[in-house]
């Protein structure tokens, strides 16, 4: 059946780029995009008037946050190693448990995804914290993280994160990685087993990945083993790097080296690595990343809460290196995340450092770059139909509407999601999903692994203590 959207404004896509028309319309037939332009001749089943909205390729989330976001807590609390960011020598000794139920953690993945698509995503690979977990995630939660993405219709790359080390911190701040490699190994297994299980799921919507942890914590022999493993399913890799000095020095003192320069030593390293954050890449680290095609990706609004930034995305780009977009953390706002990494980059270089299509490719274009996929982040026939239409009836607008996105649109105005060609959010509402019931079951949750973070913090300090006040409480 065919389906006719139009909308004062539509960016589609021609000869390389995106392009945008005026008074547009898109007609989706089987999944798929079947035309794009100002006009359609041909028969409809059912026309869908926007009016005063955009009509743009649905996002591509490469660092999609998929859980109930800890890393919030930290915004005015530091250091993270006093407050329950880093296990303490004294949680470890007896032994770091799961701080949510198997309900908890499936509960967690179908209210994030809710979450992506309300916010415009239509493509993710998830992350989450593994601060709370006992070790890495499991297979359970993944099996239903899949069955909620099927349900709700998101289209996702699924893989649990594992890893072969961790970070412990004794009561003086002094951080250092443990390892267990032969748990590490067992979960990189599980992660294969997975990943051939579920690959092609939901009509070719989820697809397999790799996601060993954070890179200081990961031993030569795992990632080499993913690397391989992942090289010959044609999978993408994402791995957490060169986003602390922390990480910096754990690297530089286990191989005496920075982080790119030992995956590639290693040689574990292809187009097929997914690299957030990049926020302390030296140059030797970008170039290497050109030279091996691997993607960075950007996640500007999790850098610059805890005062970080990518320094150039002009010069990152100039490198000839992919870039991509990730949310990271709450909320998954893709538009947030755009209109900052704008800010941060002219700051650093100037106004003239970046325009406002440069960003949207990256949140679009770049992530489907990264994936190998030229039928995703572009709305063109024969593309997926992946979309994402936001309301512009309720803002200022400029000539141009991806420049409105920039500067006077928030995710709120996300009105109709479609993926796949199914209309999986309708005026902001998400079938199946009950907003107010989800969230406040989420709120109770978070509440509920807040109340156990003086277990995992170093002196077990009462939660008034780990989290302080804005003001004082009359």
């Amino acid at each position: 059946m065919r389906v006719k959207l139009t909308a004062r404004w539509v960016v589609g896509f021609e000869g390389g780029s995106h392009v945008v028309f005026e008074q547009g319309c898109v007609v989706i037939e089987g999944g798929r995009v079947l035309h794009v332009g100002r006009g359609f001749e041909g028969e409809v089943a059912e026309v869908v008037a926007y009016g005063e909205a955009v009509i743009c390729p649905g996002f591509v989330d490469l660092d999609a946050l998929s859980d109930l976001d800890t890393t919030i807590l930290g915004y005015d609390n530091g250091p993270a190693w006093k407050k329950g960011r880093v296990w303490p020598e004294s949680y470890v000794a007896v032994g770091p448990r799961e701080m949510y139920s198997v309900e908890e953690l499936a509960f967690q993945k179908r209210f994030a995804f809710a979450q992506l698509i309300r916010n415009g995503i239509t493509t993710a690979l998830p992350i989450a914290s593994l601060f709370y977990r006992e070790w890495g995630e499991t297979i359970a939660e993944f099996d239903a993280a899949a069955t909620a993405a099927e349900e709700l219709g998101l289209r996702v790359y699924l893989g649990p994160a594992y890893r072969t080390g961790g970070q412990v911190t004794d009561d003086s701040g002094n951080i250092r990685a443990v390892y267990d490699e032969e748990r590490g190994l067992k979960g990189l297994d599980e992660a294969v087993a997975f990943a051939d299980r579920i690959d092609g799921m939901a009509g070719g919507r989820i697809r397999a990945m790799f996601a060993p942890d954070r890179i200081e914590t990961c031993t030569e022999t795992l990632l080499q083993r993913t690397h391989a493993i992942a090289a010959e399913m044609g999978a993408p890799v994402r791995q957490h790097c060169c986003q602390s000095p922390v990480e910096l020095r754990l690297v530089a003192e286990q191989h005496g080296t920075t982080p790119i320069d030992w995956l590639a030593r290693i040689g574990a390293l292809g187009s097929n690595w997914l690299l957030p954050h990049g926020t302390h890449a030296s140059d030797r680290d970008l170039a290497l990343m050109a030279e091996h095609g691997a993607t960075l990706v950007h996640c500007p609004l999790v850098s610059a809460r805890h005062g970080g930034m990518l320094r150039s995305f002009p010069k990152v780009r100039a490198q000839g290196i992919n870039i991509g977009l990730g949310t990271d953390t709450w909320p998954p706002d893709m538009l947030l995340n755009m209109q900052l990494g704008m800010m941060m980059a002219r700051m650093v270089e100037g106004i003239d450092a970046i325009r406002s299509e440069e960003m949207f490719d990256a949140a679009t274009l770049g992530g489907a770059r990264a994936l190998g996929r030229d039928d995703l982040g572009r709305l063109a026939p024969g593309a997926r139909a992946d979309i994402t239409v936001v309301d512009l009836s309720r803002t200022l607008q400029v000539p141009d509407p991806v420049q409105t996105l920039m500067t006077s649109a928030s995710a709120r105005d996300v009105r109709d999601v479609w993926i796949d060609g199914r209309r999986v959010m309708t005026d902001g509402a998400i079938p199946g999903f009950d907003e107010t019931v989800e969230m406040t079951r989420a709120q109770a949750q978070f509440d509920h692994v807040i109340a156990q973070y003086p277990d995992r913090t170093t002196g077990h300090p009462p939660v008034s203590e780990i989290f302080s006040a804005s003001y004082r409480r009359a």
